[in-house]
């Protein structure tokens, strides 16, 4: 099995209060991976952490075989909406380009090829009509199909995916699911902080349950369990339809 992510001993403090510590797992390559936890488990933590964008205590991360530094160009990102300045002067267009400044430099200024690119990425995510549209003039949904069109620029081999199901609306949620699923058939690797314990089994094929420190990490159909639930959320669960809903937190 080839491991496309591996992290050792990662820990990560606030104010000198633990956010996060011994957090070790491993994500095999070409998986839809659920990071599930309850508020404050520092789920985003973790991603920011993995990369490099606050200070880790202390930790490893590896990437196919190599220090994270060697690799950063296989990642792309996709952070929670309200971390977004979306009053900022830009269009549509303009932030997918942005996801194709890691292949062709900062300096250097985006072609007719990337320009074009960038287009049939708007367009897979139903936005190319919005391409000259201010991003700040988008709606909630809009502005997430954005960014996926960006991460789609970015032609990543890791992704890393900060709550995109969030304030979205149903035939967004179905365009994000639909291109995870297609990233996921080409090999590509997927790791999505998300809430909704009752698309879970649905959604993610590998799961990492997370309350500061890993409960479990492997397959969902051996990880997502009642058990471990009860553990990660220190509450009671219940199974509501096809999946478990949080019946209280302790």
């Amino acid at each position: 099995m080839t491991h496309a992510l591996q992290i050792q001993n990662l820990a990560v403090t606030y104010e000198k209060q633990p956010v996060l510590e011994g957090v070790n797992f491993n994500i095999p390559e070409g998986t839809l991976t659920g990071i599930i936890g309850p508020n404050g488990a520092g789920k985003s933590t973790l991603i920011k952490a993995i990369l490099h964008l606050i200070p880790r205590l202390s930790g490893d991360v590896t990437v196919y075989g190599k220090p994270y530094k060697k690799q950063r160009s296989l990642i792309g990102y996709v952070p929670q909406r309200s971390e977004v300045d979306w009053d900022f002067p830009t269009n549509a267009l303009d932030v997918v380009l942005m996801g194709r400044y890691g292949h062709i430099g900062w300096i250097k200024r985006p072609g007719k090829k990337e320009v074009n690119f960038a287009y049939e990425c708007l367009d897979k995510v139903g936005m190319k009509d919005f391409a000259h549209r201010q991003i700040s003039q988008l709606s909630g949904g809009q502005q997430q199909r954005v960014f996926l069109a960006r991460a789609l620029a970015q032609d990543s081999q890791i992704y890393f995916m900060d709550e995109p199901f969030a304030g979205v609306d149903a035939a967004t949620e179905k365009a994000i699911m639909k291109l995870l699923q297609e990233w996921k058939q080409q090999g590509k690797t997927v790791l999505v902080v998300h809430h909704d314990l009752q698309t879970v089994r649905d959604y993610f094929d590998h799961c990492l349950l997370l309350n500061k420190t890993p409960i479990e990490c492997g397959p969902t159909e051996t990880v997502f369990t009642l058990n471990n639930l009860e553990k990660t959320y220190g509450g009671a669960i219940s199974f509501l339809g096809n999946g478990p809903a949080l019946v209280q937190e302790g």
